[in-house]
């Protein structure tokens, strides 16, 4: 198959080209005019969003441990762009987030489905302070067996887990891990020095920055200091609730290719307003923004990656810079860069078109088109 005449995101550009795929893999990219079994004039050819902390969609969770309920979301994610995804679990008892994992183990993509790349171990190993939405009940010291154990379950599929490194164990627990998976730090009270240590110890990623953590200070620069002079790459949900414009323009001349786009999405994404289940706590949307019940706090979003990178390029973002903080940034964060990420030789061929709206128009994975 050739899609052809397209604008083509190569190398943190867009080109008019052709690309060429065969057996789920691109073989070869070229100049436009090729004979094109798909002619592609005038949209963008892009590769397929990476989420790598999605909690759910269409009133399912990951944390829930149902096979019945991946399918809808792996569906869901797919109608907004994204390719692969993290299934992102929440802070649980190990007993609850066993199944959980062995779930997600046994996923089968469906045929309109988004790929599960792999599991964002968002908890338990988090502070009690900036716990945010997590249940504090099931908050635990950060323990690198119980790790092993959760990795084991899931055959070994965690790609990332979220620490924070002030809590007793945690350097320790980042040395180790990190072996393993990319570590992130959220979730947490550390000073500048403590995440400093992390970074040092292994960490490379902020989880969702700003949120769950101190505030960026003059004589306290916190965590996103840290994650700057440490050269990690750092999340950022642009739902514009959790962050504002004028931040998330900052956080991009800040942090540039390390920036993440995230969507945190829970299972009322893709729902109506109503009160909803995160984590064995309620929650409330109201307005497409998720609150825990009766509170103020907010528990995640109701958005997803379309929305937020038509968000950013509303919000001032070049549409370069926001397409490379959604593919080849989430994808080198986690590891997986050498399979998805890019329009490539040897990649594979997880693509998008979209409109000059940023609309999208269809959606390959594996060369095969899904939407």
């Amino acid at each position: 198959m050739i899609i052809g005449n397209a604008n083509v995101f190569v190398d943190g550009k867009f080109q008019k080209g052709s690309v060429a795929v065969e057996n789920g893999v691109i073989t070869a990219i070229g100049p436009a005019g090729w004979p094109c079994d798909v002619d592609a004039q005038g949209k963008y050819l892009a590769p397929g969003f990476i989420d790598v902390h999605t909690h759910g969609a269409m009133n399912e969770d990951f944390s829930d441990g149902k096979p019945e309920g991946l399918p809808a979301m792996s569906k869901h994610y797919a109608a907004h762009g994204v390719t692969s995804f993290l299934a992102t679990t929440m802070t649980l008892k190990e007993e609850v987030l066993t199944p959980a994992m062995e779930t997600i183990r046994g996923f089968v993509r469906p045929a309109d489905g988004a790929k599960c790349a792999g599991i964002h171990l968002e908890g338990p190993f988090l502070s009690y302070a900036k716990r945010g939405a997590q249940a504090a009940e099931n908050l635990h010291k950060p323990d690198a067996e119980m790790f092993h154990r959760l990795n084991a379950a899931s055959g070994g599929q965690v790609r990332l887990v979220t620490v924070a490194p002030e809590e007793e164990g945690a350097i320790p627990f980042i040395e180790e891990v990190s072996k393993v998976c990319t570590v992130s730090i959220g979730h947490t009270t550390a000073n500048y020095e403590t995440a400093m240590a992390a970074y040092a110890a292994g960490a490379s990623h902020a989880t969702h920055l700003y949120n769950g953590m101190p505030s960026l200070l003059h004589r306290e620069p916190g965590v996103i200091a840290a994650a700057l002079d440490s050269g990690a790459t750092v999340e950022l949900i642009c739902d514009g609730l959790h962050i504002h414009p004028a931040v998330i323009r900052a956080t991009h001349r800040m942090f540039g290719k390390k920036l993440v786009i995230i969507s945190d999405s829970l299972r009322c994404a893709g729902m109506p307003d109503g009160q909803y289940e995160l984590g064995g706590q309620p929650i409330e949307m109201k307005n497409g923004r998720a609150t825990l019940l009766g509170t103020d706090t907010l528990a995640g979003s109701s958005s997803n990656l379309l929305q937020e990178l038509q968000n950013v390029v509303s919000f001032g973002l070049p549409l370069e810079d926001a397409i490379t903080a959604l593919t080849s940034a989430p994808a080198k964060a986690v590891r997986l860069d050498h399979e998805i990420g890019s329009i490539a030789v040897g990649k594979k061929a997880d693509l998008l078109l979209l409109t000059e709206d940023l609309e999208l128009d269809s959606v390959y994975i594996d060369g095969n088109k899904i939407i």
